[in-house]
């Protein structure tokens, strides 16, 4: 089997709305309004579905219009558009808004803390559609260390073997990146930014803080 280099895309490296939307989800103040937070992720998510349609494949479609017949393309298939539970949810939303047609699947991953700043990655559950010769898409808001990621891939690769695979990310450090697109080969990632420190606990720095509690509220 030949594995080709993963492409990464900073969806940030040019000026666009994602610099605003990635400005209020690391703002100590804005990213106390719960809702707003949950919608800068999903537009994220909105974008990087548009910038991952452009690789998906089309078929040509004839389509009545009130006036005549017009030739347009169709998108040839839907993907299915994954993610970890609970911090990817509004990130899968935003992608499930654009591919509005996409099957779902799900898998919960949460750190499971040894000391003050050791962890390993727990997955309790996997509920997933039939990934054999699908795209699939996995969304994760952020890339610490990247090993949620990267076991999470591992975890649907044992229920099927899908034709291409999408990463999607809000920010990551430039650790998680290397880790995930030397542990997942050839599968495309659409992130948002990328910043250089891991903190000694494993959480990205500067960042935003912890995209789950931000959104839903702290957990126990």
């Amino acid at each position: 089997m030949v594995y080709f280099r993963s492409v990464i895309h900073i969806l940030s490296k040019e000026f666009s709305l994602v610099s605003e939307f990635l400005r209020e989800l690391r703002d100590k103040d804005i990213q106390q309004d719960r809702a707003r937070f949950r919608k800068n992720i999903e537009r994220i998510g909105q974008i990087a579905a548009y910038e991952i349609s452009k690789k998906m494949e089309s078929d040509i479609h004839f389509t009545t219009t009130p006036l005549g017949v017009a030739k347009v393309k169709k998108l040839k298939e839907q993907p299915i558009v994954a993610t970890i539970l609970r911090a990817g949810l509004p990130l899968q939303r935003g992608i499930n808004d654009m591919f509005d047609q996409a099957d779902l699947a799900y898998i919960s991953a949460y750190r499971k803390h040894t000391t003050d700043t050791e962890f390993e990655i727990v997955l309790e559950y996997v509920a997933t559609p039939d990934i054999n010769n699908r795209i699939l898409i996995i969304c994760d808001p952020m890339l610490a260390t990247g090993q949620s990621l990267v076991q999470t891939y591992e975890a649907f690769m044992k229920k099927g073997k899908p034709s291409k695979v999408y990463l999607v990310s809000v920010i990551g450090s430039q650790q998680g990146v290397n880790y995930v697109t030397a542990n997942i080969p050839n599968a495309d990632l659409w992130i948002g930014v990328i910043d250089e420190t891991l903190d000694e606990s494993g959480y990205i720095v500067p960042g935003l803080g912890d995209a789950g509690d931000l959104s839903f509220g702290e957990k126990l």
